[in-house]
């Protein structure tokens, strides 16, 4: 499978958020309440969040045959701040993908660790990446809150 991987543009948004939506949708939901999955996915409607993130951070997004089928973004050089892969083109090696050009982003800033806050249904594959769980933890997003993991990598 020939993956591209390029720098996100502001035209990108409307498949960003769709991939951002349907991921949690429809994989995230077999680890978190209906509640917290139309809560977490309704971020997808903040466009200026997302154009934000476009502009201010190193955001690259993965295609495949020229439709993007994946995303991840790096925030303060070192913090992983999100990773999504399609739900239709999961466990075919994008987001590993994805991760190798993010690690490398945060070696070449001059950081020797990696941190990221994973949701329950990415840890395992951050684990196979071997991300080490630093703690579990509860984070709030409007107002409900979400188990997750705060997990970190030595370069």
């Amino acid at each position: 499978m020939e993956i591209d991987i390029r720098p996100a543009t502001l035209e990108d948004i409307p498949y960003i958020t769709t991939i951002f939506r349907d991921t949690i949708v429809h994989v995230n939901s077999k680890d978190y309440s209906d509640k917290q999955i139309r809560v977490w996915s309704s971020g997808a409607n903040d466009i200026e969040n997302w154009e934000e993130r476009i502009k201010n951070t190193y955001f690259i997004v993965a295609e495949y045959r020229e439709t993007i089928v994946g995303f991840a973004y790096l925030t303060k050089g070192y913090y992983f701040d999100g990773l999504f892969v399609h739900k239709d083109f999961q466990h075919k090696g994008i987001g590993t993908n994805l991760m190798r050009i993010i690690e490398s982003k945060v070696i070449s800033e001059g950081f020797e660790i990696i941190k990221s806050d994973v949701s329950i249904t990415a840890l395992p594959f951050f684990e196979n990446q071997y991300y080490d769980v630093e703690k579990k933890q509860v984070k709030n997003i409007k107002g409900m809150n979400f188990e997750n993991y705060l997990v970190s990598k030595e370069l």
